[in-house]
């Protein structure tokens, strides 16, 4: 006849019956952490590496090809943020297809089970490089008109003004974040990319073919085009009525489909 053992098992310190207690990973820690890993491989340190290359090359370009005239502020501001507004989404985008397209979700889902965590680490990530991004092009600019005008032998003009530097950031910010989206919702580094092209190109195109052919869809396409909206941010001065078109387009075209998006995101199955 054999006797059950009923000794009951040792608890570990910091533990509560035999189950051990552990404290959650610090947010900032994971911030940190994804922040890092935006640099660490090969692709994300040129990629990084590509803003300031071509900041200063379109820099170079506007002291070489502009007029005097047009040797302002806004103009290597203008010129610097075109390519940034292109790259700025594409690292959001790997940013978060990266669990995905190079299987580490695995490791970082485990680390880290609640996947809300890790999202919103990523997205608090890119908006910093966003912002310090910008920041920098702002810098760089301002380098250039200074170098510029005195090559040209004439006075620099400051046309920015801080609110206009302010929507500015908003408006790459906000490009930022439509890739963040795409890359949320579709998972995978190349069809994101793709859908980022056609989501910020081919969309606005047809939206302004409309608009120029179709009456009724002349005054719905502030209201229904994202990019339409985001571009009065770069234009200047923003009013009432251009912010609810902005905030009705961005309902529609970001904060929905990311919702959806995170909503699959923290259900999907990991390989």
């Amino acid at each position: 006849m054999t006797t059950l053992d009923t000794t009951p098992a040792p608890v570990a310190r910091g533990t509560t019956g035999s189950v051990t207690t552990h404290r959650a990973i610090p947010m900032s820690r994971i911030i940190t952490t994804e922040l890092r890993k935006m640099f660490d491989t090969r692709s994300g340190f040129w990629l990084m590496a590509s803003i300031g290359i071509l900041a200063l090359l379109a820099s170079a370009a506007v002291i070489a090809f502009s007029s005097d005239a047009g040797m302002t502020y806004s103009a290597f501001a203008t010129a610097i943020g075109y390519p940034i507004t292109v790259v700025l989404p594409i690292i959001a985008i790997l940013s978060v297809t990266s669990e995905w397209s190079q299987r580490s979700g695995l490791t970082t889902f485990t680390l880290v089970p609640d996947r809300s965590r890790v999202i919103a680490a990523k997205a608090v990530a890119c908006v910093g490089v966003a912002i310090a991004t910008i920041l920098l092009a702002f810098a760089v600019g301002a380098l250039g008109n200074v170098v510029g005008t005195t090559i040209a032998g004439i006075e620099p003009v400051w046309d920015l003004t801080v609110s206009n530097m302010a929507t500015i950031v908003l408006a790459n910010v906000l490009g930022l974040l439509v890739g963040f989206m795409l890359g949320v919702v579709i998972r995978s580094s190349a069809g994101a990319i793709v859908g980022y092209f056609v989501y910020s190109f081919l969309l606005p195109t047809l939206s302004v073919l409309l608009a120029s052919s179709q009456a009724w869809f002349r005054d719905l396409q502030p209201w229904m085009d994202f990019k339409y909206a985001q571009g009065t941010l770069i234009d200047g001065t923003v009013t009432i009525q251009q912010w609810e078109h902005l905030g009705v387009a961005s309902v529609i075209w970001l904060l929905f489909p990311l919702t959806v998006g995170l909503a699959v995101v923290v259900r999907a199955e990991v390989k």
